[in-house]
């Protein structure tokens, strides 16, 4: 069944979205396969000021995910993997939504504008980390066209995590 996916705008996010990431992910059932639990405040507060960085310095970052009505529901976009571990040098695409958003076509439209700002930006290949029990984030890859590159495990969880990638 294709649906009309929903309006969705990103923007850079703000010192004020912090709070709001922070608020977003204390949920267990969005932190399912990113540790279980939020961060300290503190960590989304460095984070939503690297992507204020990364949108001056690279055209792109990880935006805060706004709904019709202006409301911050999570982030999609895309950062340098800068692990020691997986795809070390790529550009990873990624996303994270609030619980009550889920199914409803907010992750993939907002991913889709993403790629399209990634392109845009010059780059030429996005991947997606995603843990191998993660079936959310698998199908929002495989409607942005990705395809299953490599696997991977988690040095801390050791849990698998598959690499997808686009090429723009």
């Amino acid at each position: 069944m294709n649906r009309a996916l929903p309006a969705v705008r990103l923007r850079v996010p703000t010192h004020e979205d912090a709070f709001t990431w922070h608020r977003i992910f204390a949920d267990p059932d969005v932190m399912e396969f990113l540790g279980g639990r939020a961060a300290d405040l503190s960590v989304y507060e460095e984070l939503t000021a690297r992507q204020r960085r990364h949108d001056a310095q690279l055209g792109f970052c990880l935006w805060s995910m706004l709904d019709e009505s202006g409301q911050v529901i999570g982030f999609t976009g895309a950062q340098p993997w800068e692990r020691d571990w997986g795809p070390t040098g790529e550009i990873e695409i990624g996303w994270r939504l609030a619980r009550e958003h889920w199914g409803k076509g907010y992750a993939t439209a907002a991913a889709r504008e993403a790629v399209e700002r990634v392109r845009a930006a010059g780059t030429s290949s996005v991947v997606a980390m995603v843990d191998a029990r993660n079936a959310r984030s698998a199908a929002v890859t495989r409607r942005l066209g990705m395809r299953l590159a490599e696997t991977f495990v988690r040095p801390v969880s050791q849990r698998e995590a598959h690499c997808y990638r686009l090429d723009l």
